[in-house]
């Protein structure tokens, strides 16, 4: 049994053309995911399991929804004890640690506000993150850096009242671990004025930042909802079986892969809390633990096809997805061959929940992004808003989101007008990516609207052009953008990472150059190449495209 039948006048479908007729998401007054799922499955099935964790230090823990309703609740009267209520800010900075899931519950639960943070930030983006969002407290993990940022953020950061430690005791910080064990595990849904609201807020995301401070994006308590999409019709996660999407806490893509949808489509999260990607230790899990759906970058997919990974028992896998950045087709071709399963490309932001997916019905065309989820009513539009012919390149945008706004898409950005209004007006959100419609109807990605290179009359895309040059064996990463140029205006330039054994030279340089205008048309060729130890990118690993961009135009670059 899963729940998202409750939510859905139909599950199954016989074509595309049938699920964007019958789909249909069903939203009841006052959904609360922590009362309507997890303690709705912990009442008819007490003992089903809905979380496997493990670490790389052996340790391993399984957790029934019983389990997560009680650790949950008992989390809620803690953090209401330390004053913590309805629309409350509270920064969680834990990676990938099952308590995660406790606070994350508990606050849905009291209607306060979680903003989930990777364990990357630095002292000066907990400041702005804390002052931007007025976070109340914060709750982090043992880590020293992360200890260190959090201590030394606090003398301006004048919302924060609280800080609370998970896994570990220190002076100047609440423990959770002594502290919570003397807590009901019983926390009785609000009522009245205490109850969430469907349009009350759940979530602050924020957002990468790749050209600007990062924004926040806001969702709502019926978020969950728009991903039984995400889940079950793209990801394709199966009843009682384990789901596996790489992913951090700290980002919109842990509640895409690890969270929501997953558990209404009744399939139990696989968490793997990992103190550094190691391709093999990856392989490892999947094989031990024997995962059943599995979503990962692109980067992921390249890294283990590179470590040996015919060696592994991978023979349980039923459904492989991604998301993110180019997939090469010698990457999508190679996992096909070993594991028997095409790679499902889908996109989104952290806006949305997925826009654009290969569903069950298609025949996967490595690169393609997909075809349109039937919640949202997506169009491509020229700088006039008009809608643009098959062939060729707009901006992806969703129309209605005033008069029939859909379940899964934001409400604004936190306290920010102009922003809010720069993407969402005239009946509209513009996404600000640039994509083109082929004849079958399939969406090809194109760039950032910032990002598309025009170079003598053409308008090249970044994407495609990325996409091609990380095809040559010496390329590890690969960024490409428009350079200056006396001559042309401008000119494509890649910026790489070269792989190991490989040495920068002019030699190479052409080669890579012959290597693309084989694969792609030779206008689009880079014709400026630049080698680095790394790319610049945002903590949250999407490169600074801007940055480069800025730099080789004697512009400054903001930070």
């Amino acid at each position: 049994m899963n729940l998202a039948y409750r939510y859905l006048e139909r599950e199954d479908f016989s074509s595309y053309e049938d699920f964007c007729r019958g789909l249909k998401v069903k939203v009841p007054e006052n959904f609360n995911f922590a009362y309507d799922i997890i303690d709705e499955y912990a009442l008819l099935e007490p003992d089903r399991t809905a979380l496997v964790w493990c670490n790389d230090h052996g340790e391993e823990k399984i957790f029934t929804f019983l389990d997560l309703k009680k650790w949950s609740c008992k989390t809620a009267n803690y953090l209401k004890s330390l004053g913590i209520k309805k629309g409350d800010r509270v920064m969680l900075i834990l990676r990938r640690r099952y308590e995660f899931y406790f606070f994350a519950l508990a606050l849905c639960r009291i209607g306060a506000i979680y903003i989930p943070c990777t364990h990357q930030l630095k002292e000066k983006d907990i400041v702005y993150r804390a002052n931007a969002a007025g976070v109340k407290m914060i709750v982090a993990y043992p880590a020293w850096d992360v200890v260190w940022s959090v201590e030394n953020s606090l003398a301006e950061s004048p919302t924060v009242e609280k800080i609370v430690m998970v896994g570990d005791r220190r002076d100047g910080w609440l423990c959770y671990d002594e502290d919570i064990h003397s807590f009901s595990d019983e926390f009785p849904r609000p009522r009245g004025d205490e109850a969430p609201k469907n349009d009350d807020l759940m979530i602050i995301y924020f957002t990468s930042g790749t050209t600007s401070m990062p924004k926040m994006a806001c969702h709502d308590f019926t978020y969950p909802l728009g991903h039984i999409v995400t889940a079950k019709y793209w990801q394709r996660v199966q009843e009682n079986k384990l789901h596996l999407t790489v992913a951090e806490s700290g980002w919109a893509k842990f509640g895409w892969g690890k969270f929501y949808g997953q558990w209404i489509c009744g399939a139990v999260q696989f968490v793997y809390d990992m103190d550094r990607f190691v391709p093999e230790n990856l392989l490892e899990k999947m094989q031990k633990y024997r995962i059943a759906t599995f979503c990962a970058p692109p980067t992921v997919y390249r890294f283990l096809i590179h470590h040996d990974f015919e060696k592994y028992d991978l023979s349980s896998l039923e459904h492989c997805s991604t998301a993110g950045e180019p997939l090469n087709p010698q990457v999508f071709k190679t996992w096909e061959r070993v594991t028997g399963h095409k790679i499902y490309n889908g996109f989104g932001q952290t806006e949305t929940t997925v826009l654009v997916a290969n569903f069950e019905w298609f025949d996967v065309l490595p690169g393609a992004m997909g075809k349109p989820n039937p919640l949202y009513h997506i169009d491509i539009v020229d700088e006039n808003g008009n809608s643009v012919p098959v062939g060729v390149e707009g901006e992806l945008v969703i129309r209605d989101v005033d008069t029939n706004k859909p379940v899964g898409l934001f409400r604004g950005y936190y306290n920010d007008e102009k922003a809010t209004g720069r993407v969402w007006h005239d009946n509209t959100y513009h996404t600000g990516d640039m994509v083109y419609k082929d004849e079958y109807g399939f969406l090809w990605f194109v760039g950032r609207n910032d990002d598309v290179i025009k170079s003598s009359g053409y308008r090249i895309s970044p994407f495609e052009v990325e996409s091609a040059v990380i095809e040559h064996p010496a390329v590890v990463e690969c960024a490409i953008t428009g350079a200056p140029d006396p001559i042309r205006g401008t000119v494509v330039k890649a910026t790489i990472v070269l792989a190991k054994g490989y040495q920068p030279s002019e030699e190479l340089k052409k080669d890579i150059q012959n290597f693309v205008k084989k694969i792609t048309a030779p206008y689009k060729y880079p014709r400026v190449i630049e080698f680095v130890d790394e790319l610049p990118k945002t903590i949250s690993g999407k490169i600074k495209r801007a940055h480069i961009r800025k730099a080789d135009y004697g512009e400054n670059i903001d930070e």
